[in-house]
């Protein structure tokens, strides 16, 4: 083989090898071209999305205040180590692991799950929170090992006062599904992303809208783990309005202490202008057990307790007023020219309709000689008895809506109940039944069908003291969108002569001879008041209601309405001591406590 041959064999093969590259290289800048010109929208989305994450940063909750600038809901620095549960196939593992840096116990785990279960918005999951000086150091120094497991710093809500005032504060919760769809209803679901906890009760639900704040985010670029590398925006958010209650935090505390461990509630207002200074349902709860999701154990022992912690008595419980009703049934008799003084009766000790059926005074034998005022001064049975009869419920029951009864006042807090004021309609659509005169007599003396709730006894209490005032009770300190509804509070026309009689027997009632003349001695202020004692269940003719033999769960509840200075009111009460017995003996001196302390402050 000559050596042209062999060169040209070998021209040709390093032809096809330079051909070959050729085409190669051709057919790379050809897929280059069509990945970086053609395809280049959707490669470099992939990219962005690969490296850059949306992070929401949730506002700090505004701060909750009473009157006197003392912190009722406070928010703390809190630290968590938060799983992201997509990142994590083996959480036993991991959390095996973690153990021997951070104690991890069973009821870490058991919220962990429970709030897994539960979540709505959040990303990642606290599977320890309120970390510790000393577990915060020992977790920094080893985070290295736990590139899954995010250290988190928020501020969490936090109850400096504990169960103080539970009922008109409330309590937050975390957002579940229920909330979420009453969020997009109002167009406010964007604003929670990120967001755990909502208000759930009290003065945390209402205001809601402006304690939380407006949610802000932040661009983050990430590699491949998800670890953050660099922030490249923020939009900060905007924290949460503070809010200041009308609530006087010491009278509150007076107020709680003074049931000690009765159960009852008790309202306190600014008669002149409806503002609520002591706010009481009792027994109360701790509001922090809601803070991280209830567990299941507490929830069923709040909701399981025959003591119904959980309910707002103030605005939810429901009793027969009793007495405490009498000053209001006078009113509407003397509004209609009905016993008016000087008229009297001779009190026999009972009061019979037809000479059948006789209905009994609670003193045996009877006041003697009663006119209207003493009637309210020693409440006397018989003459209301007979008194509501000759009025008759239609001209009865639209008097005692005048003050309120039978309809929500409007407070700005949720689920109040409206109580009830019974008449023969409402009796027969009920019970199909028709009204007897009997029903009558009792309802002149708040027994019977009717039911009202403490705060419908305070602010007609009010009403008594300042019947030309329009007010509506309301816990927001200076607020200038009190709840607006047809159930607002109008003025009371009433005549002075009228006012003056009831006043005047309200004033005999802590006066000698009164049922609640204790509470008015050694004192250097009047007190109007009126007591009352509702029985819990019947008594059989002949029967004698002896407290002592009855179970405490079926004795009488104790009511008490009151304002003071008599001469220029300053603050009314309601209050209802559940089984409490007579309302003077039990339920008066809490209001006494309330006064006192009011009027001997050093802050006033």
């Amino acid at each position: 083989m000559d050596k042209y041959y062999i060169k040209f064999i070998l021209g040709n093969r390093l032809n096809l090898i330079m051909y070959f590259f050729l085409i190669v290289i051709f057919l790379i800048i050809l897929r280059f071209f069509y990945i970086q010109i053609l395809q280049n929208n959707y490669y470099a989305t992939q990219a962005f999305d690969n490296s850059i994450k949306i992070v929401p940063i949730k506002p700090a909750r505004g701060l909750i205040f009473d009157r006197n600038n003392i912190v009722i809901a406070d928010n703390k620095l809190n630290y968590s180590l938060e799983i992201i549960p997509e990142r994590n196939n083996d959480l036993s593992m991991l959390i095996s692991r973690l153990s021997n840096v951070v104690k991890i116990n069973s009821s870490d785990i058991k919220k962990y799950k429970r709030i897994l279960n539960n979540n709505q918005f959040s990303n990642s999951i606290p599977i320890k929170s309120d970390l510790t000086s000393k577990e915060l150091a020992k977790f920094v120094t080893n985070s290295y090992q736990f590139p899954k497991i995010e250290l988190k710093e928020n501020l969490k809500r936090y109850y400096p006062n504990g169960s103080l005032g539970v009922h008109f504060l409330g309590y937050i919760n975390r957002i579940s599904k229920k909330d979420l769809m009453a969020l997009e209803k109002k167009g406010q679901k964007k604003n929670y992303i990120g967001t755990d906890h909502i208000g759930k009760a009290g003065a945390e639900f209402q205001f809601e809208k402006e304690l939380h704040g407006v949610s802000g985010f932040e661009q983050i670029e990430v590699n491949s783990i998800g670890k953050t590398l660099r922030t490249l925006k923020t939009y900060p958010a905007k924290e949460g309005n503070n809010i200041h209650l009308t609530i006087d935090l010491k009278i509150q505390k007076i107020a709680e202490d003074a049931f000690k461990n009765k159960k009852g509630a008790l309202v306190a207002l600014n008669p002149a202008n409806g503002e609520v200074l002591a706010y009481v349902s009792m027994p109360t709860y701790n509001p922090s057990l809601f803070i991280d999701g209830i567990s299941h154990k507490n929830w069923n022992k709040l909701n399981r307790s025959e003591d119904k912690p959980m309910l707002d008595r103030a605005i939810n419980g429901l009793y027969p007023p009793g007495s405490t009703l009498k000053p209001f049934v006078a009113i509407a008799a003397l509004e209609n020219k009905i016993r008016m003084p000087p008229f009297k009766i001779e009190d026999p000790g009972y009061f019979s309709i037809n000479n059948s059926r006789r209905f009994k005074d609670w003193k045996k034998g009877g006041h003697g000689e009663v006119d209207i005022i003493k009637a309210i001064a020693v409440s006397c049975d018989t003459f209301f008895y007979g008194l509501a009869i000759e009025l008759g419920i239609p001209k009865l029951n639209k008097s005692l809506s005048n003050f309120g009864f039978g309809k929500k006042t409007g407070i700005d807090l949720p689920n109040e109940k409206s109580g009830l004021l019974a008449d023969a309609k409402w009796k027969k659509e009920k019970y199909n039944k028709k009204w007897y005169s009997g029903e009558t007599a009792i309802t002149g003396i708040g027994q019977g069908f009717t039911q009202v709730t403490p705060i419908q006894l305070a602010l007609a209490t009010s009403k008594i003291a300042f019947p030309n005032k329009s007010i509506v009770p309301h816990i927001r300190l200076n607020s200038q969108q009190l709840k607006q509804s047809d159930n607002l509070s109008s003025p009371i026309i009433v005549s002075n002569k009228t006012i003056a009689w009831v006043k005047e027997g309200m004033e005999k009632v802590t006066e000698d001879g009164g049922t609640a003349a204790f509470i008015g001695k050694n004192i250097k202020y009047k007190i109007a008041a009126k007591t009352g004692t509702v029985q819990v269940f019947g008594l059989k003719d002949g029967e004698v209601y002896d407290e002592e033999k009855i179970p405490e769960k079926l004795r009488d509840h104790a009511l008490f309405i009151a304002y003071a200075p008599a001469e220029n009111p300053k603050i009314a009460v309601a209050i209802v001591v559940e089984n409490g017995g007579h309302g003077g003996s039990t339920a008066g001196p809490i209001a006494r406590k309330i006064f006192d302390h009011y009027f001997t402050s050093e802050s006033r």
